[in-house]
């Protein structure tokens, strides 16, 4: 029987308790070890949400379903546990296709529950009625539908360990509206979760042959300008201490993709990111690690790459390698694969060295691009460009010390310049656009990276069109106090207000704004004071200052509402040649 204090207690009939679905789902999601769910409830899953938390399964209530579903794929990267996302039926279900998709692109778990239909009704112009595992269909590496409520226990376990099963992905669950009112005993439903337990995958890939370990090892050794690259991918299989082994034995420089920052410092004396050009453009040999291919690394081809360079290339996922076909492919989990290297390394060492050219080399690009930066930096610009706040906004999050906050950043300008300046030192520290560049993630991502690691502090560097997708979610941050501060870099819209050339202000509705144009200097920080929340407008280095300095004492809810020159960045930021 269910303690009396259980605000939703099972119902009971002939002195049996019984179960309706959804305590049958909650349960199922709690015994596997579900303990946290993003999402936005209706109809049909209200009482789902409920059950749940009556388990201990802490629900996280957002305003959209495409901030939830992008919460959810983060802290599943975040956690190394499938992010969980709960909608209703029908626009619910298309709304948060969003998450699903981000999750598939990035390669990080996370599984979907959605309500639907009665299924009798299906067919007949039922509310809500849509094929979801149709429209789910691309975006999700596994879906079922539960058919009756005996089928709801091997449903939820095959969806959350296929999710972080292989190469990490969305799935989805589909529950019918008519198979979360079935009833069942709770002596069954014991039964029933029991059994599901055969589905869980604990077993991490590794499919690697010795011979291809000491052939990695020996391009490697005898390489004469090597590199290492690393990507999310390293940052989800917990990699770090591996490369930290790697990187110290073999005097290696390394260079991160964007959300590999920080698995090794970027202040580390190896670290090639002040000298990327050079890096990537002399390499003989790469080994790639848990990092794909594709449009971030200019798809491993010239002229970005030396046409003769010898990729090995470390992915969990085999048809990866089959695609990209590298020199050397090794299929596995990247700790895993990076300890055998490891081992085969330390029973017959080899290190560059300090004076090594190819290491002097990149190392000294790498100052000299320093160098500039700083002088850049140094200079106090006011209106502001970008790089004035920024260089304020690092020394600020530097300041901190350990635990580093999680840096949240999306936008252009804004993201692509803090990524030259912002500095990672630790693991799992950075989230931006990702892998499909995707706008509008950043205050989903802020809540995921809050409830995954409440010890830190959350800080967004956010452009204020990305912030526009997702702002009403500040009301959420209020709501559960998350310590989440929000820096808005206000240039009155997408890039950067009115861009126009002459000739392109023309037309009968040649006075209506800019298809970029938001309204200049809008006051982003009252939105937040509305819910209960700071706010802080700033224009100048002393406010700014003043502003961060306040904000992250006080590890509350707030928006900095940054005004900087509408013509300061560029059209596109890095990716003008694409627009």
């Amino acid at each position: 029987m269910a303690d009396s204090s259980d605000p939703n207690p099972p119902t009971t009939q002939n002195s049996q308790t019984i179960l309706d679905g959804n305590q049958l789902i909650a349960k199922a999601l709690a015994r596997f070890g579900v303990d946290r769910m993003f999402g936005v409830v209706g109809i049909p899953v209200t009482s789902l949400a409920n059950r749940a938390v009556s388990l201990g399964v802490r629900f996280i209530a957002f305003h959209n379903e495409q901030s939830a579903g992008y919460a959810a794929s983060a802290y599943g990267f975040l956690t190394g546990r499938p992010g969980v996302l709960l909608t209703v039926s029908g626009p619910g279900c298309v709304h948060r296709l969003a998450g699903l998709s981000n999750a598939m692109a990035n390669a990080w778990p996370m599984v979907m529950i959605s309500g639907s239909c009665d299924q009798k009704d299906f067919g007949r112009g039922d509310f809500q009625e849509l094929d979801q595992i149709a429209a789910v269909n691309t975006f999700s590496k596994f879906s079922a539908k539960a058919k009756s409520i005996k089928e709801i226990p091997d449903c939820v376990f095959q969806a959350l360990a296929k999710a972080g099963s292989g190469r990490p992905g969305g799935c989805y669950l589909d529950f019918p509206s008519d198979v979360l009112h079935q009833t069942i005993s709770e002596s069954e439903a014991e039964s029933l979760v029991a059994a599901a337990e055969r589905f869980r995958e604990s077993e991490k890939v590794v499919n690697v042959q010795s011979s291809q370990i000491e052939e990695a090892v020996s391009l490697l050794r005898h390489a004469e300008r090597p590199l290492i690259v690393f990507g999310k991918g390293a940052a989800f299989a917990r990699a770090e201490d591996e490369l930290g082994k790697l990187v110290e034995r073999t005097g290696i420089p390394f260079l991160p993709t964007p959300m590999g920052k920080g698995l090794l410092p970027d202040t580390h004396e190896l670290a090639a990111t002040a000298a990327r050009s050079l890096a990537i453009g002399k390499c003989d040999v790469a080994l790639v690690v848990g990092a794909r291919l594709n449009w971030l690394l200019h798809f491993g081809e010239p002229p970005k790459w030396s046409k003769d360079v010898k990729f090995i290339l470390v992915d969990v996922d085999k048809e990866e390698i089959e695609l990209r076909k590298p020199h050397l492919g090794l299929v596995g989990d990247a700790k895993l694969v990076l300890e055998k290297i490891n081992k085969e390394i330390k029973d017959d060492p080899f290190c560059l060295g300090k004076s090594h050219s190819w290491v002097e080399a990149i190392s000294n690009k790498a100052k000299d691009n320093v160098v500039k930066m700083e002088a850049q930096l140094a200079k106090e610009v006011v209106p502001f460009n970008f790089l004035t706040p920024m260089k304020i906004i690092r020394d600020a999050i530097s300041g901190l010390g350990s635990p580093a906050p999680i840096l949240v950043s999306e936008g252009a300008n804004t993201m692509d310049v803090g990524r030259a300046v912002l500095v990672q030192t630790e693991p799992r520290t950075r989230l931006d656009a990702g892998t499909w560049g995707t706008m509008g993630v950043g205050l989903g991502y802020c809540i995921a990276a809050a409830v995954a690691s409440p010890d830190r502090l959350v800080v967004a560097v956010e452009g204020d069109s990305g912030f526009g997708f997702s702002a009403m979610e500040v009301e959420t941050l209020v709501r559960y106090q998350f310590p989440v501060v929000v820096i808005v870099f206000n240039n009155g819209g997408v890039y950067g207000g009115d861009r126009r050339s002459p000739d392109e202000i023309s037309g009968p509705y040649k006075d209506d704004p800019a298809p970029t144009s938001f309204v200049p200097t809008a006051g982003y920080h009252t939105l937040i004071e509305a819910f209960g929340g700071k706010g802080y407008l700033v224009g100048t280095p002393e406010e700014l200052k003043s502003a961060l300095s306040e904000s992250f004492s006080a590890r509350k809810p707030a928006v900095i509402n940054l005004i900087i020159d509408p013509y300061a960045g560029a059209e596109s930021g890095r990716l003008q040649h694409k627009n």
